[in-house]
């Protein structure tokens, strides 16, 4: 028999650039010859792992002694379709990261291994031969398992599913089943098969006022074509009742539709709203979901059988059978740029992924990017804005406090705690914005001035009260609390700041009689805790709710007519050039969640600086204006979005290693005028985890010749040797400067 070798050049998910061969021998079986995307199963070094196909070719520039055979072909065809394989190569180039690790980030957990692709199944319940001999008014002394068997007996298999909607779930299935009447099926999932049987809306839209259909009518006249829509509505203006109309638009071409939003506590809500509407199968993809819930959503994606899926940044790599549509919620959000390992931009490839497979894209903020807002001065964008308020809603009236000369109470002043009473005693709801967890953030000794500091951090450690405990929220380090001073022995120890914890005990001192309501990372944590919170809070009784910012992106509550926020002075002097954007683009969403509906809305800011002139601007003028005057200063200095920059991150447990490293870089770097070489500095904090942090940011007016300084960087550090314990990390247009 004649034997014929297939040479595979494989992406390995490993920190290596470029690609690997391997040979695939005995062709003459059908079943072993493969494509690209799909995964095989190799040794490498002394490890075995998955690898994707990226090319087939009948030979290699290495000997043929040199190549190692695939040990296992995984699938019989390819998982990841060329749609997704093309935005891999794209995002492995422009993000300077190895390709192995963007295709192996691009898959599902469950498939980055040796285990084979699931067959999607659903457990229906059938009748055995005695069952569907036996009269349900036989069975005397379970009126349940008479009517699960007369169910049976009516629709014979019946899906688990639906037996849980009726309540016969429990025992009495299990008793059907002892009594060998009933069993337990597994059934393939039909998951293309599209339902006919109802209509696509389960719920009619909503009436458009003049600007929502004037933006919808113009991404409705581009389905089919890339186009780049940048929907800039006011908080509360409607932009999900456009999104809502143009995925029907989508789903009535029998086409699907990708939503991205920025955080997990969105989900349930942007769900809940989308399954009201459309009688059509959704999919959820998030961290929150367990790894067989994300293969299954993924696999029902990839079929075609979800015709929407909502998902987090990593959902830009859902494999679609037809897309139609992506929509990029709160496009402005820093939780869209991944901050560790491969760094990418789902904003950004969500954007190179339409223009690619030739469909719209709708960038949807009330507070967009400064990068957004230039694309669209420069018309690569078109700019649909919505000024006015959905429905009767007014905008809110905004305060400043001034707080200099003013005592405060657990960090409110008295006018604040005057216009929360106001607003209660109308039977409102009051949300008081504080982007700081726990109950204080330093412990401080009275007698000697010692705080908590973190070891191996350069940060202090943050006091939590309920249950009482040091936590360090950047290396995630906890240790309890000491019952006297480390340094002079004082037994006085005392919480210095404000935290929600602490602010949520002030608040119901105040406030007796009515709920408060805490919502941040810790009070959350729970299965379903926030969903519940949201649910308490949508009842509309009057409560006062406190939080970070998880209570300040997209949540809509009819009932809040006052926004308070205690403390953004800190942003107002950042070292981040990006700190006063992120603040104005906070403040704005937090100021969105007051008089959402017939209600006017207050929002009321303390500051030590009420004469800041960004800050009266971004108050006064709102924040169109506040963005215009930010964009100048960026285009006087000519960082982003009139320039581009990279930063090179080094990291080593010993300070004079990371900052050789990248002093050798620079060094190594030649001189021109085009790219300019700032560094190396410490990072914002130096120290963390017991590791010290440098940084190498590379500036220049024209991207292309920012990445090529890029490369050079990267050829340069992977031919160096160094040390085992120096790690280095590329970060291109990167939104937090380490």
């Amino acid at each position: 028999m004649k034997h014929t070798r297939q040479i595979l050049s494989v992406a390995v998910p490993v920190p290596l650039t470029g690609l690997f061969d391997y040979y695939l021998e005995d062709l003459d079986d059908p079943t072993q010859s493969c494509l690209p995307g799909q995964r095989v199963w190799v040794s490498f070094g002394n490890r075995q792992l998955m690898a994707i196909v990226v090319e087939v070719k009948d030979n290699s520039e290495l000997a043929a002694d040199k190549i190692k055979p695939v040990l296992r072909v995984l699938e019989s065809d390819n998982i990841i379709p060329s749609s997704v394989m093309q935005l891999c190569r794209w995002a492995a180039s422009y993000y300077h990261h190895p390709i192995g690790e963007v295709y192996s980030a691009a898959l599902p957990t469950l498939l980055r291994g040796e285990k084979p692709l699931p067959v999607s199944t659903t457990t229906w319940v059938s009748l055995t031969d005695a069952g569907k001999q036996t009269d349900p008014k036989t069975i005397t002394r379970s009126p349940k398992q008479s009517q699960l068997l007369d169910v049976l007996l009516s629709q014979n298999p019946c899906s688990l599913a639906f037996i849980k909607q009726q309540s016969l779930a429990g025992s009495p299935l299990q008793s059907l089943i002892k009594k060998g009447l009933a069993e337990k099926i597994e059934v393939k999932e039909q998951l293309a098969q599209k339902n006919e049987s109802s209509a696509l809306l389960a719920e009619p839209n909503l009436p458009l006022n003049d600007e929502q259909q004037h933006a919808f009518d113009q991404i409705k006249q581009e389905l089919g074509n890339y186009h780049c829509f940048l929907l800039e509505g006011v908080t509360g203006s409607g932009k999900t009742e456009v999104y809502l109309q143009a995925i029907e638009a989508v789903l009535s071409n029998d086409q699907q539709v990708l939503v991205l939003i920025p955080e997990i506590g969105l989900t349930p809500q942007t769900l809940s709203r989308f399954k009201n509407r459309f009688n059509c199968p959704q999919t959820v993809l998030h961290s929150g979901r367990t790894e067989r819930q994300r293969l299954h959503g993924w696999q029902h994606a990839n079929s075609g059988h979800a015709r929407i899926v909502i998902g987090t940044r990593s959902a830009i790599f859902t494999p679609f059978k037809n897309l139609g549509l992506i929509i990029v919620d709160e496009e402005h959000d820093s939780s869209l740029k991944q901050q560790e390992g491969f760094r990418y931009s789902a904003r950004d490839l969500a954007i190179t992924r339409a223009h690619q497979q030739k469909v719209p894209v709708i960038l949807g903020s009330a507070t967009p990017s400064l990068e957004s807002l230039h694309n669209a001065e420069q018309n690569r964008y078109t700019k649909l804005p919505l000024t006015q308020r959905a429905g009767n809603a007014s905008l809110p009236i905004f305060r400043l406090l001034d707080l200099r000369g003013r005592p405060l109470e657990g960090g409110l002043s008295q006018p604040l705690v005057k216009l929360i009473r106001q607003h209660l005693d109308k039977q409102n709801q009051v949300l008081i914005f504080l982007n700081r967890r726990g109950y204080a953030p330093v412990l401080m000794c009275h007698e000697c001035g010692w705080i908590s500091e973190r070891r191996n951090c350069d940060t202090r450690m943050t006091l939590h009260h309920s249950p009482r405990y040091l936590h360090c929220h950047h290396c995630d380090e906890k240790r309890g609390i000491e019952t006297s001073c480390p340094t002079c022995k004082a037994k006085e120890l005392n919480p210095v700041g404000l935290g929600t914890e602490r602010t949520e005990q002030v608040l119901q001192e105040l406030f007796p009689e009515t709920p408060v309501v805490r919502v941040d990372r810790d009070s959350t944590r729970k299965k379903y805790a926030f969903e519940n919170m949201i649910a308490e809070i949508q009842t509309g009784k009057p409560c006062i709710l406190i939080g970070t910012q998880m209570l300040a992106k997209g949540h809509h509550f009819p009932n809040v007519t006052l926004a308070a926020i205690l403390d953004a002075d800190g942003a107002l002097y950042s070292s981040d050039f990006r700190g006063m954007e992120k603040m104005g683009q906070l403040l704005t969403q937090v100021a969105g969640r007051a008089g959402r509906e017939k209600q006017q809305g207050e929002v009321a800011l303390q500051t030590l600086e009420p004469e800041h002139p960004l800050l009266r601007c971004l108050f006064n003028e709102g924040y169109p204006t506040f963005a215009s005057h930010l964009l100048r200063e960026r285009k006087l200095i000519g960082l982003p979005p009139y320039g581009y920059i990279a930063l090179v991150h080094a990291q080593s447990p010993f300070r004079e290693k990371a900052q050789n490293l990248l002093q050798q870089l620079s060094d190594y770097l030649p001189d021109n005028s085009e790219t300019e070489v700032l560094g190396p500095i410490p990072s914002t904090m130096e120290r963390r985890a017991g590791r010290y942090r440098f940084q190498l940011m590379l500036k220049s007016e024209q991207r292309q010749t920012l990445h090529q300084s890029v490369s050079q960087c990267r050829l340069f550090l992977e031919n160096l040797k160094m040390d085992r314990d120096i790690r280095w990390q590329l970060d291109i247009d990167p939104i937090e400067l380490f």
